[in-house]
């Protein structure tokens, strides 16, 4: 069975699938051990590699090549990339489609966002006209084979949430995602438009959304449930706290138990990606 399928089947399945964002292979691996799924963030993606903000700044071919070492890695998870606007031409986002279904990705996110685009949780977020965006949606959804394809809309305007909504599910789109979404009433409001398309929702630490429970999430009839940053800002916070600590101490290492985290439990767990490339692992949850 392709990628593409696979992750199509477990959205399919009661409740909700949570895919785990991840900005490089090593927060790939530490998430591997815990979620079936992961989501390749353009956030973090612009962050990690770049160390620049989500506003537009990613190359196709990095994000490709990135892709294709997760894969390599973890060929037993769902991957669902984000694919921004689809770096803008049509025919360049039909390009980058084939090319990751080629590579082994399992979906993407296409957005109607109008540059300079922005996080779909930042303001200022501008759109295409509706006409403009479901051609360029038309096309990948044309090229892609057994991909899963999520249509997603930043509108803002209340009224033309619920109507880029209702003509998201219309099409081929496998699912639909508003993202900014700021209450659990929006939730249901966009779940009653869309009918029987599977939904998505993003949530981000610090971000306009509600943070939710997967629970929760399936109660509201949410198919689909990305979390774009956690091990982004995870490590910030981690790091931040370990340099500050260390300038405190002199520079002093500090101790290393049997539980933590020192170069054998680092070089354990990067042993365990050439392990999943001879047999799928057991895994934690979904």
């Amino acid at each position: 069975m392709s990628y593409g399928n696979k992750l199509r089947d477990q959205i399919a399945r009661p409740g909700t699938t949570p895919l785990i964002g991840v900005h490089d292979m090593y927060s790939a691996s530490i998430a591997a051990e815990h979620y079936g799924g992961m989501f390749v963030s353009g956030f973090g993606f612009a962050a990690s590699h770049y160390g620049l903000p989500d506003i537009g700044f990613i190359a196709w071919p990095d994000m490709m090549a990135f892709v294709q070492r997760l894969r390599g890695a973890f060929p037993h998870h769902h991957l669902l990339v984000d694919i921004d606007d689809g770096y803008v031409d049509p025919e360049v986002a039909c390009h980058v489609v084939e090319g990751l279904e080629r590579i082994g990705a399992s979906g993407v996110i296409l957005e109607d966002q109008k540059r300079p685009r922005r996080c779909g949780h930042a303001d200022g977020k501008q759109v295409l006209p509706l006409d403009e965006y479901l051609t360029k949606l038309d096309m990948v959804l044309r090229t892609r084979r057994d991909l899963v394809v999520v249509a997603r809309t930043d509108a803002t305007d209340e009224n033309d949430i619920l109507h880029r909504a209702e003509t998201l599910a219309a099409t081929d789109a496998d699912v639909v995602l508003v993202d900014g979404v700021r209450s659990v009433e929006w939730i249901s409001r966009i779940r009653s438009v869309v009918g029987d398309k599977p939904l998505l929702f993003n949530q981000i630490a610090g971000g306009k959304s509600p943070r939710l429970s997967l629970g929760e999430l399936t109660g509201l009839g949410v198919d689909v449930a990305i979390y774009s940053t956690p091990c982004l800002f995870a490590a910030h916070e981690a790091m931040d706290s370990a340099l500050a600590e260390l300038k405190q101490a002199d520079g002093r290492l500090p101790e290393v138990d049997g539980d933590g985290i020192g170069v054998r439990a680092a070089t354990a767990l990067l042993e365990r990606n050439i392990a999943r490339l001879r047999a799928e692992p057991e895994r934690v949850g979904v």
